[in-house]
Order: structure tokens, then C-alpha cells, then sequence
């Protein structure tokens, strides 16, 4: 096989004629503010893609709608709040703009998201907590029922980190319309994106305005600026609001071939010792990033310290960074599974309720290419060069 000349990327933006248009009526309007009439389309595009009974506010990134959702919460200085372990640090980062003291609780193996078991127990250990901030892996869905059950009888307000998981579903109800308070995120690499933004959802309209008060500095209704709030400047751009709009008609046909990229690795790793992320059958995931883990007696001895790995290749066996190592020589991206929250040194003073799942996962597994702009041919040579670490 021959290296690509051009890298293959994990995710990229995928981008159509339709977000042209509606950038070029903002041109033509002269409205490229924060705020706008693509603001007002796209927050209702998505509220009726979601299903209807939402209310969206469209923001600067999936970050700060987590810490307005945080905010509206109530959490305060010194809150026990439980948190997704294996996740991104967005996801748990806005906990300390509160000032709140996030608990780490593990996963579980059939979907790599929050385990009830193990909230159930953070619930035991902290009956205080009443905020939980649940993530959904990669676009798969967590076991929401269970946890949804477990935080009405601990009366603890349910945030839905759903920055990876739009178009994503759970017996039926999308993703991001799972909790009190749900965030998406139109990142660079997301299924579709504004170049960088995200929105909060609710099925509170005071709740939805309150946020946009406070993403606007807080400017009360004087001739004057009046500031009796702390505020931020959280609004999304009309211009990068137009992009989502383009974006949102396309989500479907981005899930879709997400879904093709997965079966095709599925069938490609039959005879390998690897196992693909894995989904509830009662869950459609979006396949955002296709994953795998190696088999426990397939993996060679893998040494991480800090930030540097190293291995020894074994004979009929390999592990993520080696298999990472070898597609980067046919300039192919990879990346790690999320690095759990409890291992990041700079939560190393928080409390963690482990399972051992979430760890183990990190070990072992490693995100593949997922781009909606991979060819089959690009895609057969990724599945060949896994197969030619387990054979060398």
C-alpha cells in the first residue's frame, strides 16, 4: 500500500451550497452581529428537528452552553456535582466556573458511557449532589432510562451532554432532549458545524431567556448600560448561525454515511481480535467516530507515562498506539479514546467512582477515521494496515 499524499483526517467539516446562501443574506443585510434572524431560523430548525417543545439558544461554543446549563442549575462554590468520568474536559471544565467540586463516575461496557450502577453509588456516598452532568460517548447513547430514574428519586437536575450525539437516538427521543438542561455543539469535527458554536436546549422558555440575558452581559433594560448580574458574551454570530442552517438540512444524509463508515470497519475487522464501540439495541446512534478496543489477549504491552508511549510489538498482537503509529506512516489521523477525567492531573484531587470500565477503554481502544468524505479505497487501506499489525 502506498501512503496517501493527502492526510486523512479523523472528522472535518462536510459543507454544502446552502450555507452560502444564508451567509450571503447576511452579507446583503448588513446583519454579521451576534444575534440575528439566522440565530432565530436556526434555533427553530432545530427545535423542530428535535421533535418539538424545545427551546434553543444558539451560543459561542457546546463549552458555554455547559456552563449556562451549569449556572441554571444553581450549582454554587463548593456543590458536589457527578460527572461523566470518560469524556471530554468540556464537558466537566464548567463545574469549576461555578465553583462546584465534580465526583467522577465511571462507565459501564455496553455503551462506554455513565454507569447507574456506580451513580447510584455516588449518590450514596454524596446525597448532597443534586446535579448530574452525563455525556453520550462518541454519538451512543447512555442508558438514560435508569439514569433519568435515578436523578428524579435523588431530585437532582439532569444536564445532557449531548455535543457528540445529534441526530442520535433513545427508544425513539433524539438526543439533546434528554435532560432539563442539554447541550449540543457545532464544532469543526461534530456531525455538522458552524466552524465552532453550540446551543442549549430546554423545554423552559424563562430558563432559555435567562441564558440569553446572561450571554449578553447582562444588560438590563435601561437608556443606559446597566449591569446587575455578572454576564458573558455568549451569543452565537449571525454569519456562523447561517452555516448551521445550511448545515441542519443535511444532518440526516451526515448520519447516514456515518453509519456506512461503521459497517464497513465492522465487516473489514471480523477475523481480527478488535471489537468496535458498542450501542444499545434499544439506542440509533450517529456513529460520530468509530471506534475500537483490542481484545484484552490480543493487546502487546502498551507503556504510557505522561505524555509518551511506548510498546513491544508481539507476534499476532498489537495495541491502539501501535496500530496508531502505523496508520500515521500512511498519513492517517487516529486519536486516543478520551483520557478519563480521574487520570487528568488536573483533577487528581477529585473523588472517583470507578467501575475499572472507563480506564480500561482508554488502554485499549483508539478512534479510526470517520470522515463522511472518506472514500471506500482510503477506508479499505486504514482496515489494511490494522490487519498488517496483527500480522507482522
Amino acid at each position: 500500500m502506498k501512503r496517501l499524499e493527502k492526510r486523512l483526517l479523523l472528522a472535518s467539516p462536510t459543507m454544502h451550497d446552502e450555507e452560502l446562501a444564508f451567509i450571503h443574506e447576511a452579507f446583503e443585510r448588513n446583519w454579521v452581529a451576534p444575534l440575528g434572524f439566522n440565530c432565530d431560523g436556526f434555533e427553530d430548525e432545530m427545535n423542530t428537528y428535535l421533535g418539538g417543545g424545545c427551546f434553543s439558544f444558539a451560543t459561542v461554543s457546546g463549552t458555554s452552553a455547559i456552563h449556562l446549563a451549569v449556572k441554571l442549575a444553581g450549582v454554587r462554590p463548593g456543590d458536589h456535582v457527578l460527572c461523566s468520568d470518560l469524556t471530554f474536559a468540556a464537558t466537566v471544565n464548567p463545574v469549576s466556573y461555578e465553583g462546584g467540586v465534580q465526583v467522577f463516575v465511571d462507565s459501564e461496557p455496553d455503551t462506554w458511557n455513565m454507569d447507574p450502577d456506580a451513580l447510584e453509588k455516588a449518590f450514596q456516598k454524596y446525597p448532597d449532589a443534586k446535579v448530574v452532568v452525563v455525556a453520550h460517548l462518541y454519538g451512543t447513547p447512555a442508558k438514560m432510562d435508569e439514569i433519568q430514574d435515578i436523578c428524579q428519586r435523588h431530585h437532582a437536575i439532569l444536564i445532557e451532554d449531548a455535543a457528540e450525539a445529534l441526530s442520535s437516538e433513545y427508544k425513539g427521543k433524539k438526543c439533546g432532549t434528554l435532560g432539563e438542561y442539554n447541550i449540543l455543539s457545532f464544532n469543526g469535527n461534530k456531525i455538522i458545524t458552524t466552524s465552532g458554536g453550540g446551543m442549549l436546549v430546554t423545554k423552559d422558555k424563562t430558563k432559555r431567556d435567562k441564558a440569553l440575558f446572561w450571554s449578553t452581559q447582562t444588560r438590563e433594560k435601561a437608556p443606559w448600560y446597566q449591569h446587575e448580574e455578572l454576564g458573558y458574551n455568549y451569543r452565537m454570530s449571525n454569519v456562523v448561525a447561517g452555516i448551521g442552517r445550511g448545515q441542519l438540512l443535511h444532518l440526516d444524509e451526515h448520519r447516514a454515511r456515518k453509519e456506512e463508515i461503521y459497517r464497513r470497519y465492522e465487516r473489514g475487522f471480523q477475523n481480527l481480535p478488535v471489537k468496535m464501540n458498542p450501542y444499545l439495541p434499544q439506542s440509533k446512534p450517529n456513529f460520530w467516530l468509530s471506534c475500537l478496543t483490542v481484545n484484552p489477549e490480543a493487546m502487546c504491552e502498551q507503556i504510557r507515562t505522561g505524555t509518551e508511549t511506548s510498546w513491544k510489538h508481539e507476534s499476532g498482537k498489537s495495541c491502539p498506539d501501535e496500530i496508531a503509529a502505523k496508520l500515521n506512516e500512511y498519513n492517517i489521523e487516529t486519536r486516543p479514546i478520551w483520557k478519563p477525567m480521574h487520570m487528568q492531573p488536573l483533577y487528581k484531587d477529585k473523588d472517583f467512582i470507578s467501575t475499572g470500565v472507563g480506564e480500561d477503554i482508554f488502554q485499549r481502544g483508539l478512534c479510526l477515521p470517520s470522515d463522511i468524505k472518506m472514500t471506500e479505497e482510503e477506508q479499505n487501506i486504514v482496515i489494511e494496515a490494522i490487519v498488517e499489525c496483527f500480522n507482522d
